[in-house]
């Protein structure tokens, strides 16, 4: 499941919807749909930072995209976040009695001794 990732500008709180990435030797800045994964020499802006930016003198802006707007979780977000409410409710294996003690492993198969034995 994606996270909401924030803004990369200074006090925004929106969620990203684009990337901004540069290309130095090409002096260009490109902005696209937000990036699957946060890099960490690129920026996530919200709609309103996209739609705003702007380059330095003699640099080119190139958009991969008309405009960007936020969009609500997925299907697939949705189903793993079902997923995951579905294993916490799960029960959990009852620990091991007190006067159980482990005195051998092979794997994922455990040697138990109860005292007395």
């Amino acid at each position: 499941m994606r996270s909401v990732r924030q803004c990369s500008r200074t006090a925004c709180v929106r969620a990203a919807v684009a990337t901004l990435t540069y290309v130095y030797a090409d002096s260009t800045a490109v902005l696209g749909p937000l990036a699957h994964l946060a890099e960490p020499h690129s920026y996530d802006l919200c709609a309103e930072h996209a739609e705003r930016l702007t380059a330095p003198r003699g640099w080119e802006v190139v958009r991969l995209s008309p405009q960007f707007v936020e969009t609500g979780p997925s299907d697939d977000d949705l189903s793993a976040l079902a997923d995951a409410v579905r294993q916490a409710g799960r029960p959990r294996p009852e620990p091991e009695p007190a006067d159980v003690t482990e005195v051998g492993r092979r794997g994922h198969l455990r040697v138990l001794r109860a005292e007395g034995d």
